[in-house]
């Protein structure tokens, strides 16, 4: 999500309580649904990712491409399934035949639906992969999300209170440093708190939660810059005040994924989560 301190006040007031109620909305939501776990998380994540990869068709203009579009869904769908249902060996095999079928498919523009793809499936198994730890897995889960959110309000806050130089005016034109350190220190605030209820070591998770933090906000500029490469604004206008998916989750893509393959180096397919939490 990109800051809005260059707004008008006006402008800016109206834009903060249309996100600030969606928010209010949509996270206890996702909150709750990821505490369920199992195969309500996963179908939530199923939608998300096949939502991802229809708006970075459209943000490449490969929306028109039928074929292209069915082909990815059905991949994303059925390694979806397959990593709910415990055969990460066939959601792998799914990913990889998605791939190549939509890169067979994809025209002038296959390098980029492809990329789209990979981008969608990534955050896919990421996400299935961290909640999928029984012991672990929710406060693994929620510890990214956390801390993902926190560098998204702390950087909206600190770019609006503070201003001051931009961090890449030809990315992200609104972006400011301040609000890239607002966002940091509030991630890290997230990690101290998880360590004050010891939920984790804070050896452990003041480290983990920063390096998240910046993975966020570079998961946040990767998307500025797809956007900006294909001159589109918003990836379209699916969550009022937000934009679209991939407006609103940038950060935590970039995020979760780092996230699970840090986790899996430590704990394997079935520990992922207590690989990010357990020292």
């Amino acid at each position: 999500m990109s800051e809005s301190e260059a707004a008008a006040p006006g402008q800016g007031s109206r834009n903060l309580v249309v996100r600030a109620t969606a928010a209010l909305v949509l996270a206890p939501l996702a909150i709750a649904i990821a505490y369920a776990g199992g195969w309500l998380w996963a179908v939530l994540v199923i939608l998300a990712a096949a939502g991802l990869y229809l708006e970075w068709a459209m943000v490449v203009g490969v929306a028109r491409e039928r074929r292209v579009l069915v082909a990815g869904i059905v991949a994303l769908v059925a390694a979806g399934i397959a990593l709910a249902a415990g055969w990460p060996g066939a959601a792998l095999l799914a990913v990889v035949v998605g791939l190549a079928a939509v890169a067979a498919i994809g025209g002038e523009r296959r390098v980029w639906i492809a990329a789209g793809f990979c981008y969608a499936a990534a955050a896919e198994m990421a996400s299935v992969l961290v909640r999928r730890d029984p012991v672990e897995g929710f406060a693994a889960l929620l510890f990214v999300l956390l801390v993902v959110w926190a560098a998204d309000i702390g950087g909206y806050f600190a770019g609006r209170g503070i201003g001051g130089p931009k961090l890449w005016p030809r990315i992200s034109p609104k972006k400011t440093w301040a609000g890239a350190i607002g966002g940091f220190v509030a991630s890290l605030m997230v990690a101290a708190g998880f360590a004050a209820f010891d939920l984790g070591k804070a050896a452990a998770l003041l480290p983990l939660g920063a390096g998240l933090s910046i993975v966020s906000q570079l998961g946040d500029l990767l998307e500025s810059a797809v956007k900006r490469r294909f001159g589109v604004k918003d990836s379209s206008h699916l969550i009022p005040g937000h934009g679209g998916l991939m407006d609103r989750l940038d950060g935590f893509v970039a995020a979760i994924v780092v996230a699970a393959i840090f986790g899996f180096l430590r704990g394997g397919a079935d520990g992922v989560g207590r690989g990010l939490m357990v020292w």
